[in-house]
């Protein structure tokens, strides 16, 4: 089995499910989380467990680790044992970038080497 997370974005099955399912499910999550036709920031939740999903059909239950504290900072998921922070953004941008606030150097750069970031 690979484990290189970057070829589900090169595995041309998995592209196209992802390009016809992925818009369908972000709006159906979108939906269930407005209110007073706001999408409400549950949405991003619901949005994290779409991507998990996927991952775990792409590499298997076994190798993606969901259970893990909440208290874990900026990891939501580990796929064969390294941390996965997934970050989805609503709107029609598709602009985006994930930031850390840290006056701590050693602790921005432990977060760029050890923290893959999907954003979607």
């Amino acid at each position: 089995m690979d484990k290189n997370i970057l070829n589900l974005f090169s595995d041309d099955e998995i592209v196209k499910k992802v390009q016809l399912k992925l818009p369908k499910l972000f709006q159906i999550a979108e939906l269930g989380s407005q209110r007073a036709g706001k999408v409400g920031m549950e949405v991003g939740s619901i949005r994290e467990r779409i991507i998990v999903s996927l991952l775990i059909y792409k590499f298997g239950e076994s190798n993606v680790e969901t259970e893990l504290p909440i208290t874990e900072p900026e990891v939501d998921v580990k796929l064969f044992g390294n941390p996965i922070s997934i970050k989805t953004k609503s709107g029609n941008s598709y602009a985006g970038v994930k930031l850390i606030w840290t006056v701590d150097a050693k602790n921005a750069l432990e977060f760029q080497k050890n923290i893959c970031l999907l954003v979607i």
